[in-house]
């Protein structure tokens, strides 16, 4: 194994697994994260409450999703997780149930431009279509939807969003279950007025540069979770 200290980001998985039970974006032991740790991805055991787990609970896998370090099962969405940590610059990956993303995936193909946070994704954020949950086929539609985004909504099940620090993939999933809130919101009560393309574009730049300011002035590291 890595001679790499990995507890760090085993500690992390479990302190950001409790704040996703507590934001209500999973219930029970449903959702899964995984974080990049030297040469290999810690992820989220299989069915262990997120209260009572522990960094030992947390598994180690390789870039194919072989186990190097651990006695639980991984996730059964560990193939959603090796696919899309193979996205260059993508450190931390973060999939929920949530519940405002999950009813937007049966109205709609795609997350509407309700709001200019929409733009934080880059290219949209689309809705994949449905397959059964840790099937090979899942993991071919997410990949589908995702496209040059870092978010996609699961048809029917939940979402998927990429990051590169934990703190930023959790904090682009709880902005994306408050988009689908906000759509659904609106829809609820007519029709929603959208954004134009031109301006989500116009603020995707905007964000970019905003992020290249402060990485060039200091590393921002990955928040403890509240």
């Amino acid at each position: 194994m890595s001679p790499h200290d990995h507890t760090p980001a085993r500690e992390l998985l479990c302190a950001w697994s409790r704040r996703m039970v507590r934001d209500g974006l999973v219930v029970g032991t449903s959702g899964n994260l995984s974080l990049r740790t030297g040469d290999l991805i810690a992820v989220t055991p299989s069915g262990v409450d997120y209260e009572t787990m522990t960094a030992a609970d947390v598994v180690l896998v390789d870039a194919e999703g072989t186990v190097v370090d651990g006695t639980r099962e991984p996730t059964s969405e560990l193939g959603l997780h090796v696919a899309a940590q193979a996205r260059p610059g993508t450190v931390a990956v973060v999939h929920t149930h949530s519940p405002a993303a999950v009813a937007l995936s049966t109205l709609s193909d795609h997350v509407p431009a309700v709001h200019y946070q929409l733009a934080m994704f880059g290219d949209g954020v689309r809705v994949s279509e449905y397959a059964p949950f840790g099937s090979r086929e899942l993991v071919v539609n997410a990949l589908a939807g995702l496209g040059e985004s870092t978010a996609v909504v699961l048809g029917h099940h939940g979402t998927l969003v990429l990051g590169d620090t934990l703190g930023a993939a959790y904090d682009g999933a709880r902005q994306l279950e408050w988009l689908c809130d906000v759509w659904l919101r609106a829809r609820a009560v007519g029709e929603p007025r959208l954004l134009p393309d031109a301006e989500i574009s116009a603020v995707r730049g905007r964000f970019a540069a905003q992020r290249s300011k402060v990485r060039a002035t200091s590393p921002v590291p990955t928040p403890a979770p509240r």
